[in-house]
């Protein structure tokens, strides 16, 4: 595989250029474009990187490298742009404008026309006019090759200041058509320049220096003062900061940290200086790894986008041939004069171009994806930015997800009357060895409630984990087990007794565990685990966007039915296993769009199923980042709304360039048809249309939640981009 950083390459009319000049390359299996970040990807095998940056360089173009594992954004930061002189197309503008003064009040001599307009087009237009004999030597009807040819034709039937205008109208749209799109790459660019590039590192003697951030390995002991950024992940050895998690997260408010606590690189120090132990390097960092999932997205095609792209590749060659046939048939069936025919022809030749059509999809994917990265939502792809404003239905887990996910021990009670004190000390001990091999939370709330009472746990042999039912083992050589009631009742062991205090304590919300041998249950523990504050106001939001709730869960029917009253879910569904789970998102894919919201591992099944997978709380955990469709960063449900209204919105604005661009393409062919448009105006509707396009497909930028409470809130700052 070979990566290539064009510097020229920022259009489809590049990527036109350079696919029909190495697609048939030897060894050239495929070609991956990312026209915002200007990276071309060849798959090959065996063949010669040389030649293929040869062939690259013979259409005009400059080739660099990129080495594996640099970002094309941090690459595209060393690499120099040539600064663009406005000087020469403000002359060129106004020489043209003499030419055609000149032209239409018949000023000066005979030859004062051509000879202005000839002079405008040496001073801008000879690149275009390279680039169009490139593009017709490599057979591609590009913008610069319709452009050439119209600008010839129009030289060759005397409109000399007219083909001097439209160079130069040209030349100066393609210039703003450059900056806007330069404006929607520096939204990644923003995201990494949150990471300093130096860092203040301990050395052996034990000075503290400043070095750059790319050389501090793992382990090494960092320290950042008030008001720096964090440059490296790591966790906290000294100190109690107050850390601004926004660029990661999302989350508006600063987080008090404490010894042991996770720091992210690029957030903010507000108060407290504090050292902490690097455990990533640079590019390995969690901004680093949102920045490389950001990147494929980018690159990758949203469906909106390949529809447009086939539309394109018939469209432009259907026109050109309705301009041949206009200027061969438009004097025969019309009685007209040939040379009115071919200017017609000229003028449908400008409008053939369907650049604005083309690089409307990805600047309005691009844009809505760097929104929700710095919103703290890491979209995978831009399919799933779409997809999104169809969701009908969004399933959640229970545990972490809409709790807090820290459940406590509420009550525990041997089920022997009779039990004296050792009794209820061996039986939490039983309990306590069980849990403590367990990594559910229900589990982890039973072991920390015994640790509390100072009880040791015993080795456990024999353990063996039954999903959505409990864990068993064998202590001191007796057979113990801890599950929920699922587990009781596929043992045989649920007596009406125990299923009457099963039932009062799950009523009340609680999840039930119990402790039993092989003969009989010996304990039950209740534990409850809190609604987060935010579930509750997130749940209704998306009720608001005509979105239905599900909650699937593994914990009892009643505890799961008390928690979806408190929150308002519109359907809930207990003691399900992971397969269960499964067929509950089947079921209800058959009417809509459904999307699974979890922790990325427990819930793999589901998740995997769901049309779109929310990770919750992704931050620093590489399993969600790199397996979810759609990352949360933090533990904030209230992003499911603000996702959903962010995909609406790049719908919406999608769909608006999408008309605009055909609209205006319609509207001038009739003009031209008609004989009311003339090159010039043709050039400003195609290169004006492309530059609405990229403005409007930028404002998606501004669709990014609140970090303070006296700006504009979530919804209406995502709802103005759709507006």
């Amino acid at each position: 595989m070979l990566r290539l950083r064009i510097q020229e390459m920022d259009c489809p009319t590049e990527e036109a250029l350079l696919r029909k000049a190495l697609a048939d390359q030897p060894g050239v299996m495929a070609l991956d474009f990312n026209l915002m970040d200007r990276v071309l990807t060849i798959h090959h095998h065996d063949a010669a990187p040389d030649a293929l940056q040869a062939s690259v360089r013979s259409l005009g173009m400059t080739p660099v490298t990129i080495e594996d594992g640099d970002s094309a954004s941090s690459r595209d930061e060393a690499i120099p742009t040539k600064r663009e002189r406005w000087w020469p197309v403000v002359l060129a503008a106004l020489i043209a404008l003499g030419a055609e003064a000149s032209h239409w009040f018949a000023m000066g001599t005979p030859w004062a026309p051509p000879l202005l307009a000839l002079t405008a087009i040496a001073m801008v237009g000879l690149p275009t006019w390279r680039k169009g004999m490139v593009a017709l030597r490599h057979r591609t009807l590009n913008i610069n090759a319709l452009m050439s040819v119209a600008v010839t034709g129009a030289l060759l039937i005397g409109q000399w200041a007219e083909a001097a205008m439209v160079l130069v109208l040209f030349t100066l749209a393609e210039r703003l058509e450059a900056r806007s799109l330069e404006r929607a790459r520096h939204a990644i660019r923003d995201l990494l320049a949150l990471a300093p590039q130096q860092a203040r590192v301990q050395q052996a003697c034990g000075d503290w220096h400043e070095v750059p951030a790319d050389q501090v390995t793992i382990g090494s002991l960092v320290r950042v003062r008030p008001g720096e950024r964090v440059a490296l992940d790591g966790e906290i050895v000294r100190g109690n900061p107050v850390l601004d998690e926004s660029p990661i997260t999302g989350e508006s408010l600063p987080r008090d940290k404490t010894m042991g606590d996770t720091v992210f690189a690029g957030t903010i120090n507000r108060d407290g200086e504090f050292d902490y132990r690097s455990t990533r390097v640079a590019n390995d960092t969690t901004l680093a790894r949102i920045i490389h999932a950001v990147e494929q997205a980018q690159a990758s095609r949203a469906p909106t986008q390949r529809l447009v792209d086939r539309f394109a590749t018939v469209y432009t060659p259907a026109v050109f041939g309705l301009a041949i046939a206009t200027a061969l048939l438009w004097p025969l069936l019309f009685a007209g004069a040939w040379l009115d025919g071919i200017y017609r022809a000229l003028v449908l030749l400008v409008i053939a171009c369907p650049c604005a059509l083309v690089i409307s999809t990805p600047v309005t994917i691009v844009s809505g994806l760097s929104a929700a990265a710095r919103s703290g939502i890491l979209i995978k792809g831009g399919s799933f930015l779409e997809l999104g404003h169809r969701l009908a239905w969004v399933a959640l887990d229970k545990t972490g997800t809409l709790t807090r996910g820290q459940p406590r021990q509420r009550h525990w009670q041997p089920l022997s009357p009779d039990a004296d004190a050792a009794e209820r000390r061996r039986l939490q001990q039983l309990a306590t060895s069980l849990s403590g091999r367990s990594n559910h939370p229900v589990s982890r709330a039973v072991h920390d409630a015994a640790k509390a009472d100072d009880i040791v746990a015993s080795e456990v042999d024999s353990f063996t984990e039954h999903p959505g039912r409990g864990v068993q083992g064998v202590i001191d050589g007796q057979t113990v087990w801890l599950g929920n009631h699922r587990m009781v009742e596929e043992l045989g062991l649920c007596s009406p007794d125990l299923e009457a205090q099963l039932n009062t304590w799950e009523r009340q919300g609680h999840s039930v565990v119990v402790l039993g041998d092989t003969q009989r249950a010996l304990a039950l523990f209740a534990v409850a685990d809190p609604l987060k504050a935010t579930s509750r106001e997130a749940i209704d939001d998306l009720h608001q966007l005509g979105v239905k709730t599900l909650m699937l869960s593994g914990d009892n029917a009643a505890s799961v039915s008390a928690i979806a009253r408190e929150a308002g879910i519109d359907e809930a569904q207990g003691q399900l296993l992971p397969e269960d789970k499964l067929t509950a998102i089947e079921e209800h894919a058959r009417h809509g769009v459904v999307g699974m919201v979890g922790d990325g591992i427990n819930d793999a099944p589901a998740l995997a199923r769901a049309d779109i997978g929310f990770a919750m709380g992704a931050a620093g955990s590489d399993a969600a980042i790199e397996t979810a469709d759609v990352a949360l960063m933090d533990d904030d449900l209230r992003k499911l709304p603000t996702f959903v209204r962010l995909s609406r919105a790049t719908r919406s604005v999608l769909v608006q360039n999408i008309a605009f661009a055909i609209g205006i393409k319609l509207v001038f062919l009739v003009l031209a048809f008609s004989g009311h448009a003339t090159l010039w105006m043709a050039v400003f509707a195609d290169m004006g249309a492309s530059l609405l396009v990229v403005a409007n497909g930028m404002r998606l930028l501004r669709a990014m939640p609140s970090r303070h409470p006296q700006q504009t809130s979530p919804s209406a700052a995502v709802a103005s981009a759709g507006s």
